[in-house]
């Protein structure tokens, strides 16, 4: 039976050793600012920035909350993100998502300055990370690829397979394997012989919405599988995208659904942010 990769535990080794570095700022009168913009009453969204705040508050990081109705304009929300982005208080901006109709979620993200984009899916961010030279990795891939250093799991020369292409979790994180010189190949909802893809993987990452697609018996014994996925099922169950109790017991190592990669997206938003306070306190 695999063991399990522990989300919170390595999250909470994070942001302790991201405390220290906050209070050290600190006494260089620097301290890290976090801008979060919240459109709407959407209910997964305030529950995903009241979980921020917490988060910012544990670790000393300033915590600056925007709270606007829903029939907010572009441009009211893009004159914010310009404020923001010349506030000398704010190290990073994040407009939570999804965003009401009105508003074209490409505009706002691109009008955040790329050196305040804290959630790396700026153009600039991204085409750094393309060239393998990043500056702000998205959260949740740079969660995954922190739990699976965590873990002790070397890519070099690994095979992984990545199930799911967007530009949130699928892109980035195959880019991220390719930088540990991984071979890398992605899959989807239509990809062919998926059952027989996924059983030569040395490493599955699953990231693709649906509620336990992977199956347990397509993992080759001792493989690693992180699954990324977050599916509600009937009232309260949640589960991810692989058959957890099956996978678990060929994989040598496994994320549980809830309690592994989600406490680290939110760590590494902190941890970008607090990278962009140094950025500031390096200019003083």
């Amino acid at each position: 039976m695999g063991k399990l990769i522990d989300g919170k535990a390595i999250a909470a080794g994070m942001r302790k050793e991201m405390a220290s570095q906050v209070a050290e700022l600190e006494a260089k009168g620097v301290t890290p600012g976090l801008a979060v913009v919240l459109v709407g009453e959407d209910p997964a969204s305030r529950v995903y920035v009241s979980m921020k705040n917490k988060a910012c508050a544990e670790t000393g990081i300033f915590s600056d909350e925007y709270k606007l109705p829903g029939e907010t304009t572009q441009e009211e929300l893009l004159g914010l993100i310009e404020k923001l982005n010349n506030d000398s208080r704010i190290d990073g901006i994040l407009v939570q998502l999804p965003l009401p109709k009105q508003i074209d979620e490409k505009v706002v993200l691109d009008a955040i300055s790329p050196f305040k984009d804290v959630d790396g899916f700026h153009p600039y961010n991204v085409g750094r990370l393309v060239t393998g030279s990043p500056v702000f990795q998205p959260c949740t891939p740079f969660g995954v690829m922190k739990m699976l250093e965590a873990t002790g799991v070397e890519l070099a020369g690994k095979d992984v397979v990545i199930i799911g292409r967007s530009n949130i979790v699928g892109k980035p994180v195959a880019l991220m394997c390719l930088a540990a010189s991984a071979t890398v190949t992605i899959c989807h909802s239509r990809t062919e012989n998926l059952p027989e893809k996924v059983g030569r993987a040395d490493v599955v990452i699953a990231a693709v919405g649906r509620p336990e697609m992977i199956k347990g018996a397509w993992i080759k014994p001792g493989a690693v599988v992180i699954d990324v996925g977050v599916n509600r099922v009937g009232e309260k169950k949640l589960v991810g995208d692989v058959e957890f109790e099956a996978a678990k017991e060929r994989a040598s190592a496994i994320t549980p659904v809830p309690g592994g990669v989600g406490p680290m997206t939110i760590t590494m938003l902190l941890f970008n942010t607090l990278e962009s306070a140094k950025g500031r306190a390096s200019q003083q």
